[in-house]
């Protein structure tokens, strides 16, 4: 089958488009800029894949998408990048439905939210079960798929669960995690997604999926602890309100506020399967949710995650549009640029470079990155928690820490990083490795800031100090190719230990 996936550099996107290349399907994968899609990861298939950009906001990119689709998946949402996402989202929807229909598309797979079906919900559920609404709206036959949690390295819900149990030795539990779930493994939603072709009597239906055990939020923490092997106290509290919920998950996690609003509010809906009936169609060996712990772990061990939530542009600030103009401004800001000669060599300092930030810290002064996250997360940032997908793999779009990659081009040693932070301004940071003038190879380290107003300008004499102090050094130690050593858990999409 030729087969078309929207968001395939996503969280479930990139995982789907993977196994629906081994399954010998012609796919393409439709993302907005085809320089943050990993072709090259996907191997021997790659002859299989055709990349199509298009933003589903802006209907006239959709024109050269192809016809005759034997089934599109739509795995759009919008749900961390705050705002109206509502808004946005039934736009997008409208938007791919328009397509589907004018191009003879002949299925529509969708993946949305698990909820009841009566009862007020979510802004986030509500979102969900109308952006379904809008794709059955088209005529074209939709198939779609509602799930709970969904756990796996990477995705958003099982990392904030990580991040709790992993560094919380006293846990303060709101109302809300006493609601029930029902959480589902990331591999069976693959097994669900790509059987579901095979299935054509689905077409005009919408189906509960779920793993075989029903749980309160809470009952997910102590799972994970107990495969953890970690001893925690928890203290319940019926103080905490929906907001302080999300502000105190912002704190303490990976995520963004607006994503943790969302995911909190939702989080006071049961989300139960009320109807089974997708398992007798296709019947599957479904993980319990300890296996599907076990297996997110033993990714992350490996370090073998191939897609992460964080790695979403709607989980940070960064416009699309600066992908298209992948060069740091020169007029109208201040910088600050250090050189210094190649003292190993060059492989070892590239080496060096695309393995900053996570778990391995920074070469200079880490203590002070550390608290310039936490100092952003207080300001309503998404702090340094984030961490990276991979420990030494860098590719565009990609989030570090607080930033995010513009650039990564290993083979001419140059990387481009943009703050994610809350700034009054827009900063950079850049390395670059350069022949010397005196022969040899150098070192071009570049922090750029442009400031907004007077603020912006009193920020930056500010912090000036802490350049001077860690910048010159931080150079040197990438120069010299010296590693950091990573520690505590073994941990990819991880943050400060």
């Amino acid at each position: 089958m030729h087969v078309l996936v929207t968001g395939a550099n996503g969280y479930i996107g990139l995982r789907l488009t993977q196994a629906l290349l081994e399954a010998g399907h012609e796919i393409t994968a439709v993302i907005r800029d085809r320089r943050r899609f990993p072709v090259a990861n996907f191997g021997e298939n790659e002859s299989r894949l055709h990349i199509a950009e298009a933003d589903f906001l802006d209907a006239a990119t959709l024109r050269d998408l192809p016809p005759q689709i034997d089934a599109a998946y739509y795995l759009i949402h919008s749900m961390g990048s705050g705002g109206d996402f509502a808004r946005r989202e039934e736009q997008c929807a409208a938007s791919f439905s328009d397509a589907a229909k004018t191009l003879g598309w002949k299925r529509i797979i969708y993946l949305g939210g698990l909820a009841a079906d009566e009862g007020p919900l979510s802004e986030h559920l509500s979102s969900r079960r109308r952006v379904e609404e809008i794709l059955r709206g088209s005529g074209v036959p939709l198939t779609a798929l509602r799930a709970s949690i969904i756990v796996g390295s990477g995705s958003a819900s099982f990392e904030i669960i990580r991040d709790l149990a992993e560094k919380l030795p006293v846990l303060v539990t709101p109302r809300w995690v006493h609601t029930a779930c029902q959480p589902i493994a990331i591999r069976n939603v693959l097994d669900y997604l790509t059987a579901i072709l095979q299935h054509p009597e689905t077409a005009h239906g919408s189906y509960d999926i779920g793993g075989p055990d029903v749980m309160s939020y809470l009952g997910l923490i102590k799972g994970y602890c107990d495969v953890r092997g970690l001893k925690r106290i928890f203290l319940p509290t019926r103080l905490l309100s929906p907001r302080l919920s999300s502000a105190w998950l912002c704190l303490l996690t990976s995520t963004s506020f607006p994503l943790a609003r969302s995911l909190v509010d939702s989080l006071t809906h049961e989300t139960v399967c009320h109807d089974l009936k997708i398992r007798e169609i296709i019947p599957l060996e479904l993980l319990s949710y300890r296996e599907a712990v076990e297996r997110a772990l033993a990714r992350i061990a490996q370090n073998h995650v191939p897609s992460s939530w964080i790695d979403s542009l709607a989980a940070g600030t960064l416009s699309p549009r600066l992908f298209d103009a992948i060069k740091v401004p020169e007029h109208g800001v201040l910088t600050d640029t250090r050189v210094v000669p190649l003292t190993a060599p060059r492989g070892e300092v590239v080496s060096r470079i695309w393995s900053i930030g996570g778990a391995a810290g920074w070469p200079s002064m880490n203590w002070a990155w550390k608290l310039r996250g936490i100092a952003d997360k207080f300001a309503g940032g998404i702090g340094i928690r984030r961490g990276r997908r991979h420990p030494e793999e860098l590719h565009a779009g990609d989030s570090l820490d607080f930033w995010r990659v513009l650039l990564a081009d290993r083979t001419k040693g140059r990387l481009m990083l943009y703050a994610e932070m809350k700034l009054p301004g827009e900063a950079w940071l850049e390395f670059s490795i350069e022949d010397a003038p005196s022969g040899g190879q150098m070192l071009r380290q570049t922090a750029t800031f442009r400031p907004q107003g007077l603020l912006g300008r009193l920020y930056w004499l500010a912090v000036l100090p802490f350049h001077w102090l860690l910048f010159p050094r931080m150079a040197r130690q990438l120069a010299s190719g010296l590693r950091l050593a990573r520690a505590g858990l073994p941990d990819t999409v991880n943050r400060d230990p």
